[in-house]
């Protein structure tokens, strides 16, 4: 389908238009949740929110860059992508195949079946996936699993007093445990801090968060460390009870041991929204599966098509973190404005499925909008990042951000 909307972006698929479809829920959210305030957000916003990573500066330098073990390796038959950002997955590689630099991953790598070579490194604890086809992919037998599930569901189990209108920040006195990582949860909850509520997010100091990870998306946060194997019941009886929102992005019943499933969640404090973000979906052979953007981009069919001279390739930014955080924050809002409690449950593969059904983008020519970025002071140097994507009353919505696990895991 051909249109004269401008693309901001080169590739085979309309990221502009899901972008700012995402962005469009969110700020729909935002506007019934401060009912009489002017909501809005401009193109130069929603293309920049999109790009984060790719404007954030932390004291004058660029964020790290993605590690040597990970991206596309090409097999005996085809291709491979691994996910190699955090040092146990970097080490998970050196377990399965004994490379321990790129160039030993290639080579490896390249004496093998991609789906066996993959096969080793997710049996070793690594993230790696066989690059696929959209056909491929789509006989595959969790794709069979999953074919009919939507991107985004909500589950409505009761009611929670609404949160009050007036002329603040909309989510202002809203308490919202973070247990996320990445990118997809914690954009989703840096949208709510800087909506007015308190975030306060819990890593484990034995994987912590790579810091310029948590520095792109830790606006107007608190951060704590806190061994869930030790600590459970200060998270399950301490800080639940007094949450109004938690939002998950474990893999779907890692917390279970702990009675921090959403299920567990809501029968220990019925009144909480829940969010709960994966990667594969809820179900299917693959849903226990930990997953990236990445990941998922080439496991569905999506690298394939980004392909270039041979070789797979990938959207132009993290569209399928992005815009899976956005709309689940978009649904979490509308509960605290209605005044629900339950579930909403988003997934990378559901997002990788809306985009590949989505019409093909025009041809016409590229030009992303003027990049909209804010500094704002942290423990690490002034960061010049881009805000949450809407505006409210026409202002950004930037706060500042606090170090990394300096903060007691406790409400104020």
């Amino acid at each position: 389908m051909a249109d004269d909307r401008p693309r901001w972006w080169p590739g085979p698929f309309d990221v502009e238009a899901f972008a700012t479809s995402a962005v469009e829920a969110v700020r729909g959210a935002v506007a019934e949740c401060a009912p009489g305030r002017e909501v809005s957000a401009t193109p130069s916003l929603v293309a920049s929110s999109f790009a984060a990573v790719d404007h954030l500066r932390i004291d004058g330098r660029a964020p790290q860059a993605w590690a040597p073990m990970s991206g596309f390796v090409r097999a005996t038959d085809g291709w491979i992508r691994t996910h190699a950002n955090f040092p146990h997955h970097a080490a998970a590689i050196t377990r399965a195949l004994g490379a321990t630099t790129r160039d030993e991953l290639d080579a490896k790598v390249a004496a093998l079946p991609a789906a066996e070579a993959a096969d080793r490194i997710v049996v070793a604890g690594g993230i790696a996936t066989v690059v696929r086809s959209e056909r491929e992919w789509g006989a595959h037998p969790h794709a069979l699993a999953t074919a009919g599930d939507a991107w985004v569901t909500q589950e409505t189990t009761g009611t929670r007093p609404a949160v009050p209108t007036g002329d603040g920040l909309p989510l202002a006195g809203v308490r919202v445990l973070d247990l996320t990582r990445v990118l997809a949860g914690p954009a989703c909850t840096q949208l709510l801090a800087c909506l007015g509520a308190e975030v306060l997010r819990i890593d484990a100091p034995a994987r912590p968060e790579l810091l310029d990870q948590y520095i792109s998306n830790a606006m107007g946060k608190r951060s704590a460390e806190l061994d869930l194997a030790d600590s459970c019941d200060l998270v399950r009886d301490g800080l639940v009870p007094r949450a109004d929102v938690v939002i998950l992005g474990y893999r779907p019943r890692s917390l279970a041991r702990f009675g921090l499933t959403p299920a567990q969640l809501i029968e220990h404090r019925p009144g909480l929204v829940v969010g709960s973000l994966s990667a594969w979906g809820e179900h299917g052979p693959w849903a226990e599966r930990p997953g990236f953007d990445s990941i998922v981009q080439a496991a569905s069919g999506i690298a394939e098509r980004c392909a270039a001279d041979g070789r797979p390739g990938a959207l132009p930014v993290q569209a399928l973190d992005y815009a899976t955080g956005y709309e689940l924050a978009a649904h979490v809002i509308g509960m605290l404005a209605r005044g629900e409690a339950g579930v909403v449950r988003a997934s990378l593969l559901g997002a990788a499925r809306t985009l590949l059904g989505r019409p093909a983008p025009s041809d016409g020519p590229v030009g992303s909008p003027r990049a909209h970025t804010v500094e704002v002071p942290s423990p690490y140097g002034p960061v010049v990042a881009v805000p949450p994507p809407i505006l409210l009353d026409g202002e950004t919505l930037e706060r500042s951000i606090s170090g990394y696990a300096a903060s007691a895991p406790a409400w104020r």
